[in-house]
């Protein structure tokens, strides 16, 4: 029963913040959309292909941080000089992910969770099958990127993700949240 109102609570939380994220930074987002369609040729944002709860495929949204036409592989595979200089900031300030607020919205994500893997990325979707990861959504932020594990490390990623889900509460998505706000952890980093 409790598991149950813990669920709800952290959905009525994601529904409430991103609406009010969406509502709040819109002209924030128009600006971004701006500067990174004249920063370099391409579309505003990006949209990926991700696995995510119950390992159900869904389309991630992004701000382009990328030039158009690089490869799609996860950030730790990607090259530096991929980056746009402009994607390189909104990268720091973790600007690229508000998009995905739209995803919270849908039901696709959760404000806080695991962060979603490609398809592709066999070694960590079976890291996390065997930790039991995929039984909730993934998030915008999470345990593990603050605690700067990536990827490219599938068994601390998928240990993080499993410990972040054993203690899952609404007071710990709080302070994930305010920790990624303050500009805490690093997430995924391009490859050098």
């Amino acid at each position: 029963m409790l598991y149950g109102f813990n669920r709800l609570m952290k959905r009525l939380f994601d529904i409430c913040a991103a609406s009010f994220g969406l509502i709040l930074l819109s002209p924030i987002f128009l600006v971004l959309v701006v500067l990174v369609r004249r920063s370099s040729p391409g579309g505003a944002l990006f949209r990926q292909e991700r696995v995510g709860r119950y390992e159900m495929p869904f389309v991630c949204i992004k701000f382009r941080t990328m030039a158009a036409g690089t490869p799609n592989v996860g950030s730790h595979d990607a090259a530096v000089s991929w980056i746009t200089p402009l994607g390189r900031r909104l990268r720091t300030y973790k600007l690229d992910e508000l998009p995905q607020l739209i995803n919270v919205l849908k039901g696709e994500m959760s404000l806080v969770g695991p962060r979603p893997c490609l398809p592709t990325q066999g070694e960590v979707i079976a890291a996390r099958r065997k930790h039991g990861v995929f039984s909730v959504r993934p998030g915008i932020t999470g345990l593990a990127q603050l605690q700067g594990i990536d990827m490219s490390t599938p068994q601390a990623l998928a240990e993080a993700d499993a410990q972040y889900i054993r203690k899952a509460g609404l007071w710990q998505d709080i302070v994930l949240v305010v920790g990624t706000v303050l500009g805490r952890g690093t997430g995924d980093a391009a490859a050098k």
